[in-house]
């Protein structure tokens, strides 16, 4: 039975890493002593030690260890006998571009799947769904596909902003972008605002934190859902 948290960010406004996360993770990781950490997306363009260590440090707050993926000689064989894996932010095409290079995007979904305790945030979040189509980063990295892993039938837009009706700035809304994308692909896109995360567990996916989340599906005018709201059957 899949076990996932869908995380908007790692970070909210005046807390440390993970901070928000923390007593849901204790549960979601209930089982798990050690968590393996996927650091590909490297934020910053920071190394994976660096982040790494980062993770190990927030994760060191409620009695777990944390061992990056890159330290084994076998990533395919550290997914298969993970007790728990977190994949962080940073950037979702380098991210997705190393998971295509290393091979491990089947295995990965595969552990997942299986029930192995889960945890996304940001570009880790943004590979639970169809595609990365709706990723708000620069293309610095070129995947051999867009396609992802498919965990929930919809596609995430982490970190999602509201227009400011105050601001001068004449780009494009994240709305727009959304409709764009709508033009040219058929799946509902969750915008998930920063603090928010969705709760999967089997079939069933839930929003949690204290935010609404915007919901874009084509052909229709987008609405809002409030926390505890059941999205299963959004497809």
């Amino acid at each position: 039975m899949k076990q996932i948290l869908i995380a908007s960010t790692s970070t909210v406004h005046g807390s440390g890493y993970l901070d928000y996360l923390l007593d849901a993770l204790k549960i979601h990781f209930k089982t798990a002593n050690t968590i393996l950490f996927i650091p590909y997306a490297r934020p910053g363009g920071m190394s994976h030690d660096a982040y790494t260590k980062l993770v190990q440090t927030a994760f060191s707050k409620i009695g777990k260890t944390v061992k990056g993926i890159h330290e084994f000689d076998n990533p395919k064989d550290a997914l298969k006998s993970a007790q728990g894996i977190f994949t962080g932010g940073g950037n979702t095409f380098v991210l997705v571009d190393q998971l295509y290079k290393n091979d491990l995007v089947g295995e990965l979904k595969i552990a997942i799947e299986s029930g192995t305790p889960y945890l996304g945030t940001s570009a880790g979040s943004n590979i639970c769904g169809l595609t990365i189509g709706t990723s708000n980063d620069m293309p610095i990295a070129y995947p051999k596909s867009f396609q992802t892993l498919g965990l929930v039938p919809f596609n995430i837009n982490p970190h999602y902003l509201d227009p400011d009706p105050g601001s001068t700035h004449m780009g494009e809304t994240r709305e727009t972008r959304i409709k764009e994308f709508h033009h040219f692909n058929s799946q509902p896109v969750i915008g998930l605002r920063e603090g928010s995360y969705l709760e999967v567990t089997g079939s069933k996916i839930i929003l949690k934190g204290a935010l609404n989340a915007r919901i874009f599906e084509k052909h229709k005018v987008p609405y809002e859902l409030s926390p505890e709201a059941d999205v299963s059957d959004l497809n």
